[in-house]
C-alpha cells in the first residue's frame, strides 16, 4: 500500500529541517579545529580554545561537570515546573474573569520585560532569611528566578487556550445544557493542551539561560553558569568553554525532550 503524498513529503521536510543544522554545526566546528575559524574572526587558540582541547576537557572531568549540571538541572526543572504551573493557574483565574483577565495578563508581561541580570542580585538579596544554609537558600533564589521566567509564557498562551476556542464549539455545548464545569473540563482543557506546548517551547529555553544567568550572582558556587563566570575570571578559557559547551548541551537535550513528548502526546493535533 502506497503512503500519501503528503506523508512522504512531511518525512521529507522533517529529514531536511534536521539536517541542514547538523550539517552546518559539523561544517562550523571543522573550521574551528582547523584554526580557519581564528582566522576570520581574529582570535587566538586561547581565547577560543580548539573543540578537541575542550572535550578532552570535558573527558577529564566527568565528576565535577556532573555535580554542576545536576545543580542546573535541579533548579532550571524546578523553576520551569512552578512557573509553568503558577502561569497556568493564571491563564485560568484571567479565563474566568474575562473582565480583568487581559489587563492582568497585560500587567503581567510587563515583568518579561525586566532582565534576569536584574531580578537575580535582587532576589539572592531578598532570600538572605530564607535559610541559615547558604547552598538551600542559594538554590531557592535560582529556582524563584526561574520560575519569574517560565510563568509570564505559560499565562499568556493557557489564557489564549482557554478562550481561542472552535467557532459554533461552545455554543453546541450550551445547546446541550452543559454546565460550565463540563464546558471548562470537556472543552476548554483539552483546547488548552497544544497552547501549553507551545508556552513550553519558549519556557525550555528561557529556564536553562535563567538558571546559569542566576548562578552568576548566586551566592552558593555551584552551577554551570558559576563554573563558566568562575573560570573566565581566572582566564581559564578552556575550561570556560568547556561549561558552555555542557550548558548548550542542557538546552539542546531539553529541547528534544519537549518535542519528543510533544510528538507522542499530540500527534495528529498539530
Amino acid at each position: 500500500m502506497k503512503k500519501p503524498p503528503f506523508r512522504k513529503k512531511l518525512s521529507k521536510e522533517s529529514l531536511t529541517t534536521l539536517l541542514y543544522p547538523i550539517l552546518f554545526g559539523i561544517f562550523v566546528v571543522i573550521l574551528w579545529q582547523t584554526q580557519i575559524l581564528h582566522k576570520i574572526i581574529g582570535a587566538d587558540t586561547f581565547t577560543l580554545p580548539l573543540p578537541g582541547r575542550i572535550f578532552t576537557i570535558i573527558g577529564d572531568n566527568l565528576p565535577d561537570i556532573f555535580k554542576n549540571v545536576t545543580a542546573t538541572v535541579i533548579v532550571a526543572l524546578g523553576g520551569l515546573v512552578l512557573g509553568s504551573l503558577f502561569g497556568y493557574l493564571l491563564g485560568i483565574i484571567a479565563a474566568v474573569f474575562t473582565k480583568w483577565g487581559k489587563g492582568g495578563l497585560t500587567i503581567a508581561s510587563a515583568f518579561n520585560a525586566v532582565p534576569i541580570i536584574a531580578i537575580a542580585p535582587i532576589l539572592n538579596n531578598l532570600t538572605k532569611d530564607f535559610s541559615r544554609d547558604p547552598n538551600l537558600r542559594s538554590m531557592f533564589a535560582k529556582t524563584l528566578v526561574v520560575t519569574l521566567t517560565c510563568t509570564v509564557a505559560m499565562s499568556i498562551n493557557a489564557y489564549r487556550g482557554f478562550t481561542e476556542l472552535k467557532p459554533f464549539s461552545e455554543d453546541l455545548m450550551k445547546s446541550y445544557a452543559a454546565s460550565k464545569l463540563t464546558v471548562f473540563f470537556k472543552l476548554r482543557v483539552p483546547n488548552c493542551v497544544p497552547y501549553v506546548f507551545t508556552a513550553l517551547r519558549v519556557s525550555v529555553p528561557a529556564s536553562v539561560i535563567s538558571a546559569l544567568v542566576s548562578e552568576y550572582f548566586a551566592e552558593y558556587i555551584i552551577g554551570v553558569g558559576r563554573q563558566i563566570r568562575e573560570n573566565i575570571v581566572l582566564a581559564q578559557y578552556a575550561t570556560a568553554w568547556a561549561y558552555i559547551m555542557v550548558a548548550c548541551a542542557i538546552g539542546i537535550i531539553l529541547y528534544i525532550a519537549l518535542l519528543i513528548t510533544e510528538g507522542v502526546l499530540l500527534k495528529g493535533r498539530r
